[in-house]
């Protein structure tokens, strides 16, 4: 138990979403694709951005020199929301606390909408999405980390994200220009680290609807 305790200590302090990537070392090769390439060359086009769950607000910070200048996110965890305002003000980017699955936004507000392992309704993405805009997201993948159902039984399984949310997608009239896979394997130094850990990119899936 002593060994886990500069880990407690650190959470004691947590805000944001913050996490260092030092903890973990990939395994496998990288996801055949970047994220935040991906966001800077789709906002090239867009006059408006919905960024959903953005956490503290770090990475829509990292890309807000290619976003255009009406950029909302949003965030449901309080202790995340006065991280995130903070951080966000200087872009001129609102943050609003509400659930993702549920906005308190009109119809086709957005030609951009971003949402990186954060819960979504695709009907309800569609709803705010304006005519010919476009949606990337990124999602965990199903049952990652498979060694540890042996040891934790009731390790969280998230569902087959990639086939369920695709669907859901098409059946809300739009249409899926990509939909990738990719797992890898990555070391952790201790159990601590991996339990403070952000999984980030390491097991997951992309779609790219758009109407």
């Amino acid at each position: 138990m002593d060994s886990l305790r500069p880990y407690v200590e650190r959470a004691r302090h947590f805000s944001g979403w913050s996490f260092s990537s030092e903890s973990w070392r990939r395994l496998g090769a990288a996801p055949p694709w970047n994220y935040g390439s991906l966001v800077r060359e789709a906002a090239k086009s867009a006059r408006s951005v919905l960024d959903m769950g953005t956490g503290g607000g770090e990475f829509l910070a990292e890309v807000s020199c290619s976003l255009p200048d009406r950029v909302v996110a949003t965030e449901e965890w309080k202790v995340n929301i006065p991280v995130a305002k903070k951080r966000l003000a200087k872009f001129g980017i609102e943050v609003v606390e509400c659930r993702s699955t549920q906005f308190p936004i009109e119809d086709e507000s957005f030609d951009l909408v971003l949402n990186r392992h954060e819960d979504l309704e695709p009907s309800e993405v569609a709803r705010v999405l304006s005519p010919g805009g476009r949606v990337i997201t990124q999602q965990i993948g199903r049952d990652n980390w498979k060694e540890l159902r042996t040891h934790f039984p009731r390790k969280t399984d998230y569902g087959d994200h990639r086939g369920r949310y695709a669907k859901a997608f098409q059946a809300a009239g739009l249409k899926v220009d990509t939909n990738l896979s990719h797992d890898c394997k990555v070391a952790y130094a201790t159990l601590g680290d991996f339990f403070h850990a952000r999984c980030d990119s390491l097991d997951g899936s992309r779609f790219q609807p758009r109407r």
